[in-house]
Order: C-alpha cells, then sequence, then structure tokens
C-alpha cells in the first residue's frame, strides 16, 4: 500500500512557491528536477540528492529523513538566532538561552522601497519587492535586517549594482554624482504585498481623496512652488534689472503686469478727478513754497 509521506511543515505556501519558481530560472536539467510535488527547490533538491548518495543523512538508529523531514530541519538551521545557546537550567527542566557573542547594533543604512519593474500588459507581482540599498549591504545583511526589524520571511534575493555615469576632470575619469550609485536588491517575499497604486491608476474620486491626503499632510504644491522660486532667484540674483514677481509662467508674470497697470490708472484717475474739483472750487493747485521758506529764513537772520 502505497503512502503519502507528511509535508513538511516550514514549507513555502503554494502562491509563494510557484512564484519564486516564475521568476527563477531553470539552472539545472530537466532530468535533476525535483518531483511536482516535492517542497524542495532544485538547488535543495540536489544538495539532499548528494548528501543521500554519499550516506551522509543515516543517522544513528538507521532513519533516513525524508525531503519533508530535511527541509524543516534545514530550514530550522536557517531560522536560528546566531550568538545564543541553550544551557541547561539547575531550577528547571527548560533550559535557558545564553547570549554568547557580542551584541551588533543596527547601522544607520536606508532601505528605499520602491515598485517592482513590470512589463506593460503584466500584473504586478505581489511575491516579489524591490529595494535600493547602499552598494556595500550583502544579501545576508538584506536577509537579516527584513527579519529581525519586520519579520519579513524571504526566499530569494537578488541583488544589482548600477554605477553613476563618469565625466572627464582635470584628476581623470570621475562619477557625476556619488549619490546616484545605489545597488537593487529584489527579494522573493513569503507572504504576498501589494503596493499601492499610482496615481494615473486610480480612479477619479479615488485619485482627488489621495491628492487631497497628501496637501493637508505634505504641502507638496507649496512645497514644489517655493523650490522653484528659490532656484530662480538663485539664478537671477546678480541681475540687476531683474525683480521678482512672485510668480514663473509666463501667463502668471503677464496678468501680475496688468493687474499693477491697472491699479496705477485707477490713482491716476482719481488724482485727476481731485484737481479738476479743486480748480472748479477757485482752489489753488500749487502752493508757493519757496515763498514762505524765504520768509522763514528772513525771520530767523533778523
Amino acid at each position: 500500500m502505497h503512502t503519502v509521506p507528511p509535508a513538511a511543515a516550514t514549507a513555502l505556501p503554494p502562491h509563494a512557491a510557484l512564484a519564486r519558481e516564475a521568476s527563477t530560472p531553470l539552472a539545472k536539467p530537466p532530468q535533476l528536477l525535483p518531483p511536482p510535488d516535492s517542497p524542495l527547490t532544485p538547488s535543495e533538491h540536489a544538495t539532499y540528492m548528494r548528501q543521500l548518495a554519499k550516506g551522509n543523512l543515516r543517522q544513528k538508529d538507521g532513519h533516513v529523513p525524508t525531503p519533508a523531514e530535511w527541509l524543516d530541519a534545514l530550514n530550522a538551521r536557517r531560522a536560528r538566532l546566531r550568538g545564543i545557546v541553550h544551557v541547561p537550567s539547575k531550577h528547571t527542566d527548560t533550559p535557558t538561552a545564553r547570549v554568547v557573542g557580542q551584541k551588533i547594533y543596527l547601522p544607520n543604512l536606508i532601505f528605499k522601497m520602491v515598485r517592482n519593474h513590470t512589463l506593460a500588459g503584466k500584473p504586478y507581482n505581489p511575491y516579489e519587492a524591490t529595494f535600493r540599498i547602499p552598494p556595500s549591504v550583502t544579501k545576508t545583511d538584506v536577509r537579516s535586517y527584513l527579519a529581525t526589524v519586520y519579520g519579513v520571511k524571504s526566499t530569494y534575493i537578488r541583488t544589482a549594482n548600477y554605477i553613476a555615469p563618469l565625466r572627464r576632470t582635470k584628476l581623470g575619469m570621475r562619477p557625476v554624482g556619488s549619490h546616484r550609485t545605489y545597488k537593487r536588491a529584489v527579494v522573493g517575499l513569503v507572504d504576498p504585498f501589494y503596493y499601492p497604486l499610482d496615481m494615473e491608476d486610480m480612479g477619479t474620486l479615488e485619485r482627488k481623496k489621495r491628492e487631497k491626503w497628501l496637501e493637508e499632510r505634505f504641502a507638496l504644491k507649496l512645497v514644489t512652488r517655493m523650490r522653484r522660486h528659490e532656484l530662480i532667484r538663485m539664478s537671477q540674483a546678480g541681475s540687476k534689472t531683474w525683480r521678482f514677481t512672485g510668480h514663473v509662467r509666463r501667463d502668471k508674470i503677464l496678468q501680475s503686469i496688468a493687474r499693477r497697470r491697472a491699479l496705477d490708472a485707477r490713482d491716476l484717475q482719481h488724482v485727476e478727478t481731485e484737481l479738476a474739483e479743486r480748480r472748479a472750487a477757485g482752489h489753488a493747485i500749487l502752493r508757493d513754497k519757496g515763498a514762505k521758506r524765504r520768509s522763514s529764513k528772513k525771520v530767523l537772520t533778523i
């Protein structure tokens, strides 16, 4: 009678396993691939078959672990806490954990999460996440950081370095800007993560709601306007005839000029009306201030 072997307790969920297989190219010939119902990856299956052929998997009692049991033991070793040993307790039967390594504090690193590169017409892959990380961070650092800080389990990690473009200087070829050099890390996820939709992918009502929420909390329009004004002020600071009007667009500048001209014309009309009224009433429009000044000087000299 054929019995079905028990499944691995630490095996990946079916959707996560399918996403991992779809994104991983086949690096081995078909005859070396695991069976369809096997929880092992091609690399894990090759390692298991190699250790089985060498006889390294046979235990002292003669029992040979199944692929599911071997995978559970492998995942338990992968997920163990480094630097901690379990010491038998004198008072209780439960062993106590003791730290044998040195404490390592998290470095000052920035993990920037970005959207996955998705081709046109293809669905977004929720079992994959993309990060921009410093070039010095390794795959092991990424796996440990995500698991320790956020509790995120990963299946695979692929990295690629993006170097800043170079330009010719007096000292030779130098990068244009060091901030443009970064490393991209593509991480396979066990649990799906759905990245928020872009503004152009939202409906009209949802887009307006998102824009209102962003404007209330971050004032994006005000920040953009102030940045443009500051750039213009810095670029035109040495000009003698330039004066900042508070606007950047040409139509807004022309509207501001027309508004000021209308105010000047209104003030001029008021002055003309006042002069006409004083002339009709027989009042002097211009006074001889010099005579008064000469008389005051004469009084002071007496």
